[in-house]
């Protein structure tokens, strides 16, 4: 077990490097100057050339990325360009207003969604099957943004059940903030389910082929002992690890949700600092979102064991 956990830590760590290179090259292929977004297209030449030295965008590329590097490994992740906030500190709080949507939302797809495909699975081709992967398909086809609209046009402001925009912290207003947060974990919960669906109907149909199924059957055991007992446990591992990369997905890609729900999360955050040319804010969001997708597959991978030892023996 310690050996395989350097082995995934090790193929960790390179992945990260690449994320910070490419995530500060790409950035600065971006059109546009935050030095100039600051002042203003009358700007004085003199005051613009002050801010770019401030700022450190006089200097090569190079340079600027190991000083970001640098810092970064020091846990420094810099300073917003137009806010002066620790990036840091803005990236931790933004990211805990996501972490509440994208968590919940995928523990209510994860409860309903292996149930759901382990039935489809167990009623093969019949009706049960027929509607829960029609069913799927349809919630994969739809995107997030037109979800979430939709959501909003029909409990908030046809039936008025729920607040349409804004959003209001759980630790100041528990009953407010709930509301608040209902229809962003709605959307990502109603998306992400029909990939999970898919996936545990797949895995469930793959390990009830296998032999060791059919001798518990022929020993007599019941339908669902069987599925309990023999098929939930070595059809969940690919599911787990798709859940994994739900999970991470949805706390990079949760930009679009939190735009249309106008919750200050971590994707809004990132979104308002690639309009402002905000580099440091930017370079930490992706960075931080890179960090939490590593670890995440690192805690799924180590934890892929306990649904199949032969894991251990690569």
């Amino acid at each position: 077990m310690f050996r395989f956990t350097l082995n995934r830590l090790a193929m960790a760590l390179p992945t990260l490097f690449i994320v910070a290179v490419a995530v500060f090259v790409l950035i600065r292929l971006i059109p546009g100057d935050p030095a100039q977004l600051l002042l203003g297209d009358l700007a004085d030449p003199a005051r613009l050339l002050e801010l770019r030295t401030h700022l450190g965008l006089d200097q090569s590329w190079l340079v600027q990325f190991g000083v970001w590097g640098g810092h970064a490994l020091r846990g420094d992740l810099g300073v917003s360009i137009t806010t002066g906030e620790p990036v840091l500190q803005l990236v931790l709080s933004r990211f805990m207003v996501s972490a509440q949507i994208v968590v919940v939302a995928v523990i209510l797809a994860v409860v309903v969604a292996v149930p759901a495909g382990m039935i489809a699975a167990w009623k093969q081709n019949r009706l049960p099957d027929l509607a829960l992967v029609g069913a799927a398909t349809l919630l994969v086809s739809l995107p997030t943004f037109w979800l979430g609209l939709l959501l909003l046009l029909f409990f908030g402001l046809k039936l008025d059940w729920l607040p349409v925009v804004g959003y209001v912290s759980v630790m100041s207003d528990w009953k407010t903030g709930l509301l608040y947060l209902v229809m962003p974990i709605m959307t990502l919960f109603l998306h992400e389910i029909g990939v999970l669906i898919r996936m545990a109907r797949a895995s469930t149909l793959e390990v009830l082929r296998l032999d060791y199924i059919t001798h518990a059957r022929a020993k007599g055991l019941s339908e669902r002992a069987v599925m309990m007992r023999h098929a939930f446990r070595n059809s969940f591992g690919p599911t787990w690890t798709l859940i994994g990369l739900v999970l991470g997905n949805l706390l990079g890609g949760v930009a679009v949700v939190e735009t249309v729900f106008t919750v200050p999360g971590l994707g809004r955050l990132l979104v308002d600092a690639i309009f402002a040319r905000d580099y440091p804010v930017i370079q930490g969001c992706l960075l931080f979102v890179a960090v939490i997708y590593v670890l995440t597959n690192l805690v799924v991978d180590l934890c892929y064991p306990l649904f199949d030892p032969r894991v251990l023996a690569e």
